[in-house]
């Protein structure tokens, strides 16, 4: 199944792609993809519906983010060796683990904000993994076992804020709007393969980033198995892999984002991402 949430922000509602690809409403069926509901026989159950029997959304509904804010947005750094040698670094010999704030969580075509005070924005595809049921101390022979499903991540990146300004990477992964995540979650049932995947990233239609999941440095089943050691994994906790080359940071001169560019990005079998890059707006309470 392909799930998604349409919807204004904060207001989104669940649905399904049909095989027309057409977008039906869910909300009779699960309040939102989240807990419980991503859970095998939760899952099962959704599987086992005509969704021809479902109303249709609206044709002009906003794609959001296709789980609700996740518990925990963990990230892993340097997992494509030719990424990690393109930034001047060896490959790691463990997983990098770092924390994306959740308020950086957002729709795959929703507008990126350039920060105020960035020099260095960046953009990363990147194979995101959703968490389907508890993980804590799981084998790496039964760790796809706890995989709901998988989706299009851009890790967007402000490099002077990662590396520049002390501390962890986190200050310069999370910005708002720094997570588009969708549009989809394919379920891990329709993915015969997590480490077969292509993924593309262009700018201003420009390929910036070409790869495939199969050069990724710790695969998905060793990623889940490996964090379960150091945290519980929860249903609806999220998880971007790793980026191929072609970020701007590693280009001869570098190249970074400014607003009034356009992003576009996929992975194969799960979808495209769109965005445009605006200014940064200061936020106001709803």
């Amino acid at each position: 199944m392909k799930l998604l949430r349409f919807g204004e922000p904060g207001r989104e509602r669940p649905g399904l792609l049909d095989a027309h690809g057409a977008v039906r409403d869910l909300s009779s069926v699960v309040t939102d993809f989240d807990g419980a509901a991503l859970s095998p026989a939760s899952l099962a159950r959704l599987a086992a519906i005509d969704p021809a029997s479902l109303p249709l959304a609206p044709a002009d509904a906003r794609i959001g983010p296709c789980v609700p804010r996740p518990g925990k947005f963990i990230c892993i750094g340097l997992n494509y060796a030719d990424h990690a040698r393109e930034t001047g670094k060896e490959p790691p010999p463990e997983p990098i683990i770092f924390m994306k704030a959740t308020s950086a969580f957002c729709g795959p075509n929703d507008d990126v904000e350039i920060p105020r005070g960035s020099a260095k924005t960046d953009w990363e595809v990147e194979l995101g993994v959703v968490i389907g049921s508890v993980a804590k101390y799981v084998p790496e022979a039964d760790a796809l076992n706890h995989v709901a499903g998988y989706c299009v991540i851009n890790d967007v990146s402000e490099r002077a804020f990662q590396s520049e300004r002390g501390g962890q990477w986190t200050k310069g992964k999370s910005h708002d709007t720094f997570g588009p995540t969708g549009p989809w979650l394919v379920t891990a049932d329709e993915v015969a393969d997590p480490q077969a995947l292509d993924l593309w990233l262009d700018v201003d239609g420009s390929r910036r980033q070409t790869g495939n999941t199969r050069t990724m440095i710790f695969g998905v089943a060793h990623l889940v198995s490996y964090l379960s050691q150091f945290m519980t994994l929860e249903p609806g906790d999220v998880i971007a892999t790793g980026t191929p080359p072609g970020v701007g940071m590693g280009m001869k001169p570098p190249v970074f984002l400014k607003p009034g560019q356009e992003m576009r990005l996929g992975i194969e079998g799960l979808g495209e991402q769109r965005q445009r890059t605006v200014e940064a707006r200061e936020r106001r309470p709803a």
